[in-house]
This record gives C-alpha cells, sequence and structure tokens, in this order.
C-alpha cells in the first residue's frame, strides 16, 4: 500500500512539472480580446489608395472565410477611388484635347 501511494505521489508530481514546462514553451492558452461589434482590423487610407495599401489589407477571418462586411467595404471603397481616377484621365485627357 505503501508503495502505491509513494508511486502515486510521484506520478502526480511529474504530471505537474510536465504540465508546468508545457505551459512555459507553449504559453497559457490566452487568446486576444475579441473586436467589438462593428469593429474591424482592415484599414485604408480616406482618400489616395495606394497599390501598397492594398498589398497590406488584412481582412478578418470566419469560419468560412473572410468578414463578407469587411470585403465588401474595401471592394466600395476601391470602386470609388478607380472611378475617381478614370474621371481625373478623362477630364485630363479632355483638357489636352481643348
Amino acid at each position: 500500500m505503501t508503495n502505491a501511494l509513494l508511486y502515486l505521489i510521484v506520478m502526480v508530481a511529474v504530471a505537474a512539472v510536465v504540465f508546468l514546462l508545457a505551459a512555459l514553451v507553449f504559453g497559457r492558452g490566452e487568446e486576444l480580446a475579441p473586436l467589438p461589434p462593428g469593429a474591424s482590423p482592415t484599414r485604408l487610407p480616406s482618400e489616395d489608395i495606394t497599390a501598397e495599401d492594398v498589398r497590406e489589407l488584412k481582412f478578418q477571418q470566419t469560419f468560412r472565410g473572410y468578414k463578407m462586411s469587411e470585403v465588401d467595404w474595401v471592394l466600395q471603397r476601391l470602386a470609388t477611388e478607380v472611378a475617381t481616377l478614370r474621371a481625373r484621365v478623362e477630364e485630363l485627357e479632355s483638357s489636352d484635347r481643348a
């Protein structure tokens, strides 16, 4: 009976040491706090979007891909920027013809 109790104590001590080592190596399983509703990590400047801005875009991931509202927002912003640039090009080309 004494041997079984000693083995049990040693097993618990070894398990505790292994758990502590694993916690030190892999962390304690902390997670970042969730973003507040409606918040997004996706950032674009308010105007003059560059190719580098588009390359650096990051979208919040959901269970089946990216958050649709963020992708829709970025596409709308890029469409607005393209339309503005095309209108500016048209304006400059028409002033050159005149």
